[in-house]
């Protein structure tokens, strides 16, 4: 069974920084494409971050140049840097990866951030 289990998320200061990770486990045989959604409260769940297995990244508009995806291959791992976070960043924090042999999509279960003013 994959698993996907982030970290690294809490409080922080606007203006201040945090950095997720997202390990995956289990028995997965390629792994696509990974990144982050993020969900506020009464809102719906938008991209954040994607990172293909080349290594090729697209980021939302409103965290390009303050967040930095990144992932090691080696360690099943998925990384955000996220910089100068602002009170608009809070949210829940989920990672995904896709299948690359059968385009099927697996979550993590996600990680509170919290940016106070």
């Amino acid at each position: 069974q994959v698993q996907l289990v982030e970290s690294g998320g809490g409080l922080v200061q606007a203006g201040g920084s945090l950095r997720l990770s997202c390990a995956v486990s289990g028995s997965i045989f390629s792994i696509g494409a990974m990144g982050w959604y993020r969900q506020a409260p009464g809102k719906q769940r938008d991209l954040v971050a994607a990172i293909t297995s080349g290594g090729s990244t697209n980021y939302a508009d409103s965290v390009k140049g303050r967040f930095t995806i990144s992932r090691d291959n080696s360690r099943n791992t998925v990384y955000l840097q996220m910089n100068s976070l602002k009170p608009e960043d809070t949210a829940v924090y989920y990672c995904y990866l896709l299948s690359s042999s059968t385009g099927r999509a697996y979550w993590g279960q996600g990680t509170q951030v919290t940016v106070s003013p």
